[in-house]
């Protein structure tokens, strides 16, 4: 639904069923990202044994406030103080 790229970390606003687990859900975003950035830069790089991704996460549910949620992943540069340069 929202999500914006930081220097250090993706804040992101999803909306899924019930009847997937929330740890099956952040592992496939992980898994498929990984390998499409390492199919991406893999000739300049081997990511072969590393990991891309930090092994933890942050997860919130979000019911009324899912304006204010949204808006706040919007506006995550300027409240950091960033200009999202890597």
């Amino acid at each position: 639904m929202e999500g914006h790229l930081m220097s250090d970390h993706v804040p992101m606003g999803l909306a899924m069923p019930p009847k997937h687990p929330v740890a099956w859900v952040i592992g496939f975003l992980k898994g498929k990202s990984a390998i499409a950035i390492a199919r991406l830069w893999g000739k300049e790089r081997n990511f072969s044994g590393e990991h891309f991704w930090a092994r933890g996460y942050a997860v919130s549910t979000v019911g009324f406030e899912l304006e204010q949620v949204r808006q706040y992943i919007r506006e995550q540069e300027a409240a950091d103080g960033t200009s999202g340069q890597f």
